[in-house]
């Protein structure tokens, strides 16, 4: 089973997504010592489909994961981040395609910055600032999700 969803979805148009189950990310935050809040941004081996983007780590959906199974596993494969000092906060299902497929981001928080790992698809794991994201060139998908994400989170911080 594992790795069943590894494999492209085509839409009647022509898009194709990767994942036969769907996939899903992990935005991650944490606070910097300024005060300010910071999001884990993988910057995509050049290999990789939209390679030379920023977006989140994460990958496809295997048959019997749920979305926040595969985003704590894509992020740990990517990053070297365990599941165990994570505190998820929400799943929002940023893209629907009309095949069906859907890709899942999944909030979620740690207390500071935690170390990371690269492995090969990426070319660079950074703490980015909030306010700062958009000024990357971003992965086409995370950069239209990223308006939604960014109010998303910011009227969690409301509800503390």
């Amino acid at each position: 089973m594992r790795g069943d969803g590894d494999g492209w979805v085509i839409d009647p148009d022509g898009s194709r997504y990767w994942g036969r189950n769907g996939a899903a990310g992990l935005l991650l935050r944490a606070p910097l010592p300024d005060g300010a809040n910071s999001i884990l941004l993988q910057h995509r081996a050049v290999w990789s489909h939209q390679g030379g983007t920023w977006g989140l780590p994460g990958g496809a959906r295997d048959s019997h994961e749920s979305a926040i199974d595969t985003a704590i596993r894509e992020a740990d494969e990517e990053a070297g981040i365990g599941g165990a000092d994570l505190r998820i906060v929400a799943a929002v299902v940023t893209h629907q395609a009309p095949s069906g497929w859907t890709y899942t981001t999944v909030i979620a928080e740690v207390d500071m910055p935690v170390h990371t790992i690269a492995n090969g698809e990426s070319a660079e794991l950074r703490w980015v600032p909030e306010d700062e994201i958009a000024a990357l060139p971003l992965h086409p998908a995370f950069g239209r999700a990223w308006p939604e994400l960014r109010e998303r989170i910011m009227a969690l911080d409301l509800q503390r």
